[in-house]
């Protein structure tokens, strides 16, 4: 079926005709000749009832890899319709850090039942991993390694090597493990192909990888993978011993998830919605963040609302207030994005939060004195009035230096109180530069110009 070889926008109309029009053979044809994670992206794109009416055409053998690269909204709608056998053959096929991704998602009574009916192997492999946090190194390992000793020879590895016939996918390494399984090093499938049968693990093995704790937060894994330029890594347990390993594919995943939860969090959304979700769920979760910001809004009206006098004798304040205000709001979003990605990346801390501050109020300083002189022309001109002009320059910048104190302690406060910033940090800033710029503006205007 070579028309589905297209973009995803052209893809998605083709796959809607062939429904409509009933042809679910060139739709499961169409289908098969996609990748798991190609699928998993297309039901994310279809409404509720094309995406199960294209679930029930996808090979059972591959609903397990679909399910695994979909959102999490969107796995528990496929999964709800699921029965335990279902569950527990789509769960077995899978690589165990998958497969404890799909039990995560179902409630603890049904995972319970599929996990029961699973082979002793599969479970106790499962179990392993669902034992830790879903957001840390042991939550996204994956259990299945080869183990080597250090005094074993390189042709015994190869040979034993030969004798599996396959390995676990995206096997870089071998793990070197001493007697009682605690991690001493990797030896690379490279440095064993290319040293001679006699050396051993020992002589030839690379200790300068550090394993990875397996309660270290999925955040700090990203990094310490990109930092190192990790293809895998080992992950041990408090006592250092091998529970397993760590790939680039699931790194991927992570960043991938921070990135979206940073763009969703700045309007209040949750990375993982689903687009299509209900009304009557998606709605609920919008009005709640509308009616914090609905807050926040009746707070400048109210600050605003104290100067109605001033306002009513010179009408051009109401002109330039918006001025005064998305400045100071853009120059703070620019700063909070800064605070925030620093943050992120552990680059922002106590002993250097002083002198970042420091760096921002002077930006917001020379950027206001620059931008105030040019607002503050064109206003004397526009309503020929030299001291509106001055007026408007002056809350200029007072709000962009607002600005940038409040886009540097907002996120700093908020992460000292364990807050995310990127969730609530946006909302603050507003509410400040709007408040700040508004009182500096119309309470100058009443000083110098009434």
């Amino acid at each position: 079926m070579t028309d589905f070889a297209e973009p995803p926008e052209h893809l998605r109309s083709l796959l809607q005709s062939a429904l409509a029009e009933g042809d679910f053979a060139r739709v499961r044809a169409g289908l098969s000749d996609l990748h798991p994670a190609e699928i998993a992206d297309l039901l994310e794109s279809l409404p509720s009832e094309r995406r199960a009416e294209v679930w029930t055409l996808i090979p059972s053998e591959r609903q397990g890899e679909v399910l695994s690269h979909a959102q999490d909204a969107v796995r528990a709608s496929l999964l709800e319709h699921m029965d335990p056998a279902q569950l527990t053959a789509v769960t077995e096929a899978l690589e165990t850090d998958d497969a404890a991704d799909l039990l995560q998602g179902l409630s603890e009574t049904l995972a319970e039942r599929v996990l029961r009916s699973m082979h002793e192997q599969n479970r106790a492999r499962i179990a392993s991993v669902l034992s830790y946090p879903e957001d840390t190194a042991g939550g996204l390992m994956n259990v299945d390694t080869i183990t080597v000793r250090s005094d074993v020879h390189l042709d015994a590895v190869v040979r034993y090597l030969r004798w599996r016939a396959d390995l676990p996918d995206k096997t870089d390494s071998l793990m070197v493990v001493d007697r009682d399984n605690r991690y001493e090093g990797v030896l690379p499938l490279t440095t064993l192909l290319t040293h001679g049968p006699e050396r051993t693990v020992g002589e030839v093995m690379t200790q300068a990888l550090e394993a990875i704790p397996a309660h270290l937060p999925a955040s700090e894994v990203a990094k310490r993978f990109e930092q190192h330029d990790l293809l895998s890594a080992p992950v041990v347990d408090t006592q250092g011993r091998l529970v397993g390993r760590i790939t680039i594919d699931d790194v991927v995943d992570v960043i991938r998830e921070q990135g979206d939860h940073s763009l969703m969090s700045l309007a209040g959304l949750d990375e993982e919605d689903d687009m299509f979700a209900p009304i009557t769920v998606t709605a609920p979760r919008r009005a709640l963040w509308l009616g914090v910001n609905l807050v926040t809004a009746l707070l400048a009206a109210w600050v605003i609302g104290h100067f109605e006098a001033t306002i009513e004798k010179i009408v051009a304040l109401a002109i330039l207030m918006p001025v005064v205000a998305s400045m100071g709001g853009i120059a703070g979003s620019q700063t909070l994005t800064i605070v925030i990605r620093g943050l992120a990346l552990g680059q922002v801390g106590r002993d250097n939060s002083r002198a970042l501050l420091r760096k921002e109020i002077a930006v917001g300083i020379c950027n206001g004195i620059v931008w105030a002189s040019v607002v503050g022309v064109v206003a004397a001109n526009w309503f020929k009035d030299a001291g509106l002009g001055a007026v408007i320059a002056i809350a200029l910048i007072t709000n962009l230096v607002a600005g940038a104190l409040a886009g540097t302690l907002i996120p700093l406060t908020l992460k000292r109180l364990g807050i995310d910033p990127a969730l609530a940090g946006g909302l603050f800033l507003t509410t400040v530069t709007d408040v700040v710029g508004f009182t500096a503006f119309l309470g100058l205007a009443t000083l110098l110009l009434i």
